[in-house]
Protein backbone atom coordinates (compact mmCIF):
# COMPACT_ATOMS: atom_id res chain seq x y z
CA UNK A 1 0.00 0.00 0.00
CA UNK A 2 1.09 3.39 -0.64
CA UNK A 3 2.26 5.95 1.91
CA UNK A 4 0.02 9.24 2.05
CA UNK A 5 1.79 12.39 0.41
CA UNK A 6 3.23 14.44 2.98
CA UNK A 7 2.47 18.47 3.31
CA UNK A 8 4.64 20.64 4.63
CA UNK A 9 4.04 23.86 5.53
CA UNK A 10 5.60 27.50 4.14
CA UNK A 11 7.82 27.93 6.92
CA UNK A 12 9.21 24.66 7.09
CA UNK A 13 10.34 25.21 3.28
CA UNK A 14 11.12 28.49 3.66
CA UNK A 15 13.95 27.11 6.54
CA UNK A 16 14.67 24.05 4.56
CA UNK A 17 15.57 26.21 1.37
CA UNK A 18 17.59 28.99 3.61
CA UNK A 19 19.63 25.83 4.61
CA UNK A 20 20.72 25.53 0.91
CA UNK A 21 20.88 29.06 -0.49
CA UNK A 22 21.78 31.24 2.84
CA UNK A 23 23.65 28.20 4.75
CA UNK A 24 25.31 26.70 1.87
CA UNK A 25 24.45 23.61 2.86
CA UNK A 26 24.11 20.66 -0.63
CA UNK A 27 20.37 19.76 -1.35
CA UNK A 28 21.35 16.39 -0.47
CA UNK A 29 22.14 16.90 2.47
CA UNK A 30 18.77 19.00 3.95
CA UNK A 31 17.28 16.16 2.15
CA UNK A 32 18.55 13.60 4.21
CA UNK A 33 18.72 15.41 7.58
CA UNK A 34 15.12 16.43 7.19
CA UNK A 35 13.83 13.19 5.43
CA UNK A 36 12.19 15.16 2.96
CA UNK A 37 12.38 14.45 -1.49
CA UNK A 38 15.87 15.92 -3.01
CA UNK A 39 13.38 16.76 -6.17
CA UNK A 40 10.83 18.56 -3.52
CA UNK A 41 14.13 20.78 -2.57
CA UNK A 42 14.60 21.57 -5.72
CA UNK A 43 10.77 22.74 -6.73
CA UNK A 44 10.93 24.75 -3.48
CA UNK A 45 13.98 26.09 -4.48
CA UNK A 46 13.54 27.14 -7.54
CA UNK A 47 9.95 28.79 -6.77
CA UNK A 48 11.88 30.66 -3.88
CA UNK A 49 14.27 31.97 -6.20
CA UNK A 50 11.55 32.52 -8.87
CA UNK A 51 9.62 34.87 -6.20
CA UNK A 52 11.16 35.14 -2.70
CA UNK A 53 8.03 37.10 -1.67
CA UNK A 54 5.17 34.77 -2.68
CA UNK A 55 7.06 31.58 -2.82
CA UNK A 56 4.95 28.65 -1.28
CA UNK A 57 1.45 30.27 -1.00
CA UNK A 58 -0.40 27.59 0.59
CA UNK A 59 -3.47 25.07 -0.49
CA UNK A 60 -5.68 27.00 -2.74
CA UNK A 61 -4.05 30.20 -1.99
CA UNK A 62 -2.97 31.82 -5.70
CA UNK A 63 -0.19 34.27 -6.45
CA UNK A 64 -1.60 37.75 -6.37
CA UNK A 65 -0.96 38.07 -9.96
CA UNK A 66 -2.88 35.16 -10.27
CA UNK A 67 -5.84 36.76 -8.38
CA UNK A 68 -6.00 39.93 -9.88
CA UNK A 69 -6.52 37.56 -13.61
CA UNK A 70 -9.10 35.33 -11.97
CA UNK A 71 -10.86 38.72 -10.50
CA UNK A 72 -10.45 40.72 -13.76
CA UNK A 73 -12.17 37.61 -15.91
CA UNK A 74 -14.79 37.75 -13.50
CA UNK A 75 -15.11 41.67 -14.21
CA UNK A 76 -14.91 40.68 -17.92
CA UNK A 77 -17.52 38.18 -17.87
CA UNK A 78 -20.17 40.19 -16.15
CA UNK A 79 -19.61 43.25 -18.07
CA UNK A 80 -19.80 41.59 -21.33
CA UNK A 81 -23.28 39.48 -19.56
CA UNK A 82 -24.57 43.42 -19.22
CA UNK A 83 -23.39 44.34 -22.64
CA UNK A 84 -26.11 41.70 -24.24
CA UNK A 85 -28.85 42.36 -22.18
CA UNK A 86 -28.79 45.79 -23.22
CA UNK A 87 -28.63 45.04 -26.60
CA UNK A 88 -31.65 43.16 -25.94
CA UNK A 89 -32.89 45.79 -24.26
CA UNK A 90 -32.30 47.93 -27.66
CA UNK A 91 -33.59 45.71 -30.13
CA UNK A 92 -37.02 44.92 -28.21
CA UNK A 93 -37.70 49.03 -27.20
CA UNK A 94 -36.71 49.72 -31.03
CA UNK A 95 -39.09 47.12 -32.10
CA UNK A 96 -41.98 49.12 -30.12
CA UNK A 97 -41.63 52.07 -31.62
Amino acid sequence: MSEKRKTYDKEFKLSAVKMIVEGGMSVSRVAKDLGVNENSLHNWKRSYREDQQNAFPGKGRMKPEEEELRKLKRELHIVKMERDILKKAIAFFAKEK
